[in-house]
């Protein structure tokens, strides 16, 4: 004898219907998931890439910096820019430097004293 489908529940007819969009709604939802990473990930790689030849490009401008830095410290140049600019500066004479003598004092544990204080100032 055949069943009647009228006395079925509501849950019972429907159960395979929602069953498969749940299935479909899950493989979907994976499928969306991967092509987001995927995106992503394509995205972050070309930041990379731009970051990265940003940074070369600085490192060399750096490296050109330094190295104009090094030239122009040089004394022909400092030299040639004060003739430039007509500044009058000239090497010192001799009579003009002023040297002076460091004397070393040791004292009686043989160890070095840059300084020496005043012995009235911690007079016992």
């Amino acid at each position: 004898m055949a069943k009647n489908r009228k006395n079925q529940s509501a849950s019972i007819r429907f159960g395979p219907a929602l069953k498969a969009a749940f299935l479909c709604l899950i493989v979907g939802g994976s499928a969306v998931g991967y092509v987001w990473q995927k995106n992503e990930i394509y995205r972050i790689g070309q930041q990379i890439r731009l970051r990265e030849s940003k940074l070369a490009a600085l490192q060399s401008d750096n490296k050109k910096f330094m190295d104009q830095i090094t030239i122009l410290h040089s004394p022909v140049m400092l030299d040639q820019r004060s003739k430039e600019l007509n500044l009058g500066l000239a090497p010192a004479t001799p009579l003009q430097v002023v040297r002076l003598t460091e004397t070393s004092l040791l004292l009686e544990n043989s160890s070095r004293q840059f300084a020496r204080r005043p012995a009235t100032e911690f007079a016992p």
